[in-house]
């Protein structure tokens, strides 16, 4: 991982309000298909792994860019990183996918994929997030699955 930081002043957004939970969402008896909020409200606070600041903060996630088909068991998430040649783009997309993976039911098939058109090596990132494999080697690196254990902990 490098040691400088690539982007030393990324643009910083304003956090969208919390949801409010109604009594219908609480009552374990009503089903409660997911939608896009609720799966945004699982990545938004992940934590950026160069800057004290979130991915929301950083609008490398957002809302609009969130699919979901509760009825068809699948979530794809595209994300925007902050710069075309961030080195930190599969650190990221791991992430959000590790945050989804540990949180969702296992039903879903979640697909995490570079916003088209904003990274330099968009084809390769989403190629290594999208295999299996590479995922699941990535994760026995002791030292890369604490980094991202970093960044989907709370803060604070």
């Amino acid at each position: 991982m490098p040691t400088e930081i690539e982007n030393l002043n990324p643009s910083v957004y304003s956090k969208i309000k919390e949801r409010a939970v109604t009594a219908n969402e609480e009552d374990e008896n009503i089903a409660d298909p997911f939608d896009k909020r609720e799966i945004f409200d699982l990545i938004r606070n992940i934590n950026d792994p160069e800057h004290p600041l979130t991915l929301e903060e950083l609008h490398v996630v957002q809302e609009e860019l969130i699919t979901i088909s509760d009825k068809q068991n699948s979530v794809h998430i595209n994300f925007t990183p902050t710069i075309p040649h961030c080195s930190m783009a599969t650190l990221i997309g791991l992430s959000i996918r590790v945050k989804l993976l540990r949180s969702l039911p296992p039903r879903f098939k979640v697909t995490v994929e570079i916003t088209p058109g904003t990274h330099a090596s968009e084809m390769a990132v989403n190629k290594q997030l999208a295999d299996k494999e590479r995922v699941a080697a990535a994760l026995e690196n002791k030292h890369l699955a604490e980094v991202i254990n970093q960044c989907i902990s709370a803060k604070g």
